[in-house]
């Protein structure tokens, strides 16, 4: 009794020393640090902001009248076999007998009836349904409901204001009505599983709150101040229960789904959800969804706000707090940020505002991705839709991953694990479409993977055909080991899969007219016709190969298995430079120099592989920059991104800004543009558009990569330095290698680099052209000074 008093008294005051702290030294780097805006949202893609607690995404709008509190719970997925009794993960049986025929056709130059052939017999199943939410069996994320919250106050609004401070993680909106004042505060909590929403008047008021869902309702109830909705989808049945409970001053009564508390000046709302999915193959139902309500209600019975906010921002700050960004300017953050960005984009310098959208893709990171959650969909945790673009689901040709590139570089390696669970659940599967589709061993995922073990090509060709998911997904596996030093991790969770993932590769390959090994039949992701060597597939496998070979060294195991390996590896097709001397996307250099098409999949090697650099491989990285000149600088959100990676990998930081810039750039436009509509919404969302968060990441991951680099087994300082920011200084930064890194420099050149290791040894440091070597003691910081590279 006593140590739980004693534990709840040191959280109460740890809050009040951070409030204190947030109140007392409102300092220029934590406003920059704010979005803010001066009237409520009006909609939920461009205008409203997100919060999270890894479990559930919320969008506040902050209408003072009645808010609204939208929210998701990564889980609660349509479709499956619940949605479809045939529904079987998109298998088709034999599917692989195909493959010799349509190889033949391709020998033999009949590029067209090859592809109708792999067409017609090598697509995944799926099966329509008549209602169009959504149309098939494959499903779709689907949005859980809304929360209103209505106050009874009337008159004219004054000094209004919403925010999202994302260094606390903490929305508030504020407002005067007369002379009393409103205010509310939202935070997501991770250590107990719960959203907050706290509603203050310094005079009494009645307060309704609904809960609305599109989802069947199976039963409503109100008890000891605790609302409980079960539900169900309509479509696969999958079970849910969303909850909260009311804390406040004011007395409450429910009548016909309405809570309403009166005469309260304090309603706090503690919210929970969850659902029966399990990564459990192939049912994937049994969780105990209401016992985990009960218990996290319960966890939360002597827990009030203080408690609640205390241990939010100690978990928080945990995270967020081990990288800083200071870009040289010291901004007051005056302009509300959709007005902010206009006038960014208009041409006034703000380098506040760069870091604020470097570090919005940390804190969405943080928000929708915590250990025992969901993996991040194409929308994060933030979907309000039953039918959301593109299912809202984990695209495996590049926005997973690309979800996750901010990950180990801006040290939030404990953020990826989601993914590293979902990619061990989707194995089992992945080896049933491996073996019908390919006749291969090992696994294989291809562009679309739903809730429920779809690996199987998509329904339609060209995009839907592309084996190389497993692969991608094997090399973060590989990269959280490489960057942690996590041993037990890389010999029990990612060797296993890597393996496996390695093995499709070998028995898929087959011998071309060059005598290399080729990945026939192959289309570039979303990209032109069938190939007999789409370049990204041969680059993903010469990637997971490597990695799989050095995983085997590192542990000491499969010897006979790693010979292997490398023999198959060694006689891939290398990267080839085509005709007007870019990197053939195809094994066929028949790449059209006019095309601005928004995937660039055949950069792969440069990056996220290492397969190309500047230093190494100086002609291939030549070619590639060639094709990225071609490709242009326009695309979507996240193809921006991508460009923004590219060019920090050829060290060409002020390409890498000017692509940044751009993603900046105001978009309102919410129909979908697969060219050239590339931006972010007033809430700093990146638009595709539609919205998706992979842009938000891989930009920050861009800025990462410009500031530090260690793909190559050497941690290069400033590779991609912008002119735009001659001085400035990061700290946190995580190298391959296990190191911490921090660094200052002045008037575009480095003044020093701090470099802590997690792990005793020698470490080669490189700036320009110049690399030394030094003695890392773990845990001890090594400072060394740009005097050192002279």
């Amino acid at each position: 009794m006593l140590f739980r008093f004693l534990k709840t008294f040191l959280l109460v005051i740890f809050f009040i020393r951070i409030s204190f702290s947030v109140y007392s030294q409102k300092t220029d780097k934590q406003n920059s640090l704010t979005l803010w805006y001066d009237s409520p949202a009006k909609d939920w893609m461009t205008q409203a902001l997100p919060i999270g607690n890894g479990y559930l995404g919320v969008m506040f709008f902050g209408d003072p009248a009645e808010e609204r509190l939208q929210f998701s719970e990564g889980s609660l997925w349509a479709g499956g076999k619940g949605a479809n009794e045939e529904y079987n993960f998109g298998l088709r049986k034999d599917a692989y007998k195909t493959l010799p025929k349509v190889r033949e056709l391709l020998a033999q130059g009949k590029l067209a009836e090859a592809d109708k052939l792999a067409s017609s017999e090598m697509t995944g199943i799926i099966h329509e349904k008549k209602e169009n939410t959504p149309s098939s069996d494959f499903g779709a994320q689907q949005t859980m409901g809304d929360l209103y919250v209505s106050v009874s106050h009337t008159g004219e609004v004054k000094n209004y204001r919403r925010e999202l401070d994302i260094s606390t993680a903490t929305g508030k909106v504020t407002y005067e009505v007369g002379k009393e004042k409103f205010e509310r505060t939202y935070f997501g909590n991770y250590p107990s599983r719960v959203m907050v929403y706290n509603f203050k008047s310094t005079s009494a008021e009645t307060y309704s709150i609904r809960f609305s869902t599109p989802h069947k309702k199976e039963y409503e109830k109100f008890e000891k101040n605790q609302y409980i909705f079960g539900g169900s989808l309509k479509d696969n049945k999958q079970e849910f229960e969303t909850t909260y409970r009311i804390d406040t001053d004011g007395k409450v009564s429910y009548d016909a789904g309405i809570v309403t508390v009166k005469n309260a000046r304090k309603v706090i709302l503690i919210h929970t959800a969850s659902t029966d999915y399990t990564y459990q193959f192939p049912t994937y139902k049994g969780n105990d969804y209401k016992k985990i309500n009960q218990q996290v209600i319960a966890a939360v019975a002597g827990k009030g706000e203080t408690i609640l906010q205390a241990e939010q921002q100690k978990d928080y700050k945990n995270l967020f707090d081990r990288v800083s960004l200071n870009l040289g300017t010291d901004n007051t953050n005056s302009l509300p940020t959709d007005k902010r960005q206009i006038a960014y984009f208009k041409g006034t310098p703000d380098p506040g505002f760069e870091v604020l959208y470097f570090q919005y893709g940390r804190y969405l990171m943080i928000s929708s991705t915590r250990p025992g959650t969901m993996p991040m969909s194409l929308q994060g945790k933030w979907n309000d839709s039953t039918n959301p673009p593109w299912a809202n689901d984990y695209h495996t040709n590049i926005n997973i991953q690309m979800l996750y590139w901010p990950a180990e570089v801006t040290n939030l390696s404990e953020c990826y694990l989601p993914l590293s669970d979902f990619t061990k659940s989707i194995v089992e599967p992945g080896k049933l479409a491996a073996k019908e589709f390919f006749g291969t061993r090992g696994w294989t995922v291809n562009t679309m993977l739903n809730a429920y073990g779809y690996t199987s090509p998509g329904w339609s060709f060209p995009w839907g055909f592309y084996p190389g998911g497993a692969g991608w997904l094997s090399q973060h596996l590989w990269e959280h080991y490489v960057f942690t030093n996590d041993v037990n991790y890389l010999k029990n969770t990612a060797y296993p899969i890597m393996k496996e993932a390695s093995l499709f590769w070998i028995d898929y390959l087959t011998k071309g007219k060059s005598g290399f090994l080729v990945s026939s039949p192959s289309y570039s992701p979303e990209h032109g016709g069938i190939s007999t060597g789409a370049s990204m597939d041969h680059q993903i496998a010469w990637d997971v190969l490597s990695n799989t070979i050095l995983a085997s060294k590192v542990l000491n195991t499969d010897t006979d298995f790693s010979k292997e390996a490398q023999k198959v590896r060694d006689q891939i097709q290398p990267p080839q430079i085509g005709r007007w001397g870019q990197l053939q996307e195809w094994n066929e250099d028949v790449d059209d120099s006019t095309n601005k098409h928004r995937h660039v999949s055949h950069l792969f090697a440069l990056h996220p592989g290492n397969q190309i650099s500047p230093t190494a491989t100086p002609e291939f990285a030549k070619a590639a920059r060639v094709t990225l000149n071609a490709r242009g600088d326009e695309g979507t959100g996240w193809s921006l991104a991508w460009k923004v990676n590219f060019w920090a990998r050829l060290q060409d930081g002020n390409r890498a800004y000017s692509l940044f810039k751009r993603i900046l750039r105001p978009v309102g436009d919410k129909t979908e543009n697969m060219m050239n509509g590339g931006g972010s919404y007033s809430n700093l969302l990146c638009a595709h558009p539609p919205f998706q968060l992979d842009g938000n990441m891989g930009s920050t991951a861009g800025i990462a990569e410009m500031l530090l680099q260690s793909q190559a087994g050497v941690i290069e300082l400033l590779p991609a330095l912008p002119d735009s920011w001659p001085t400035g200084e990061i700290k946190g930064l995580k190298a391959r290698g296990n190191v911490t890194v921090d660094e200052q420099w002045k008037d575009g050149k480095l003044v020093s680099a701090t470099l802590v290791s997690g792990n005793s040894g020698k470490q080669k440091v490189k700036l320009g052209t110049k690399t030394l070597e030094v003695d890392l003691v773990q845990g001890q910081q090594k400072v060394i000074s740009v005097d050192l590279f002279q």
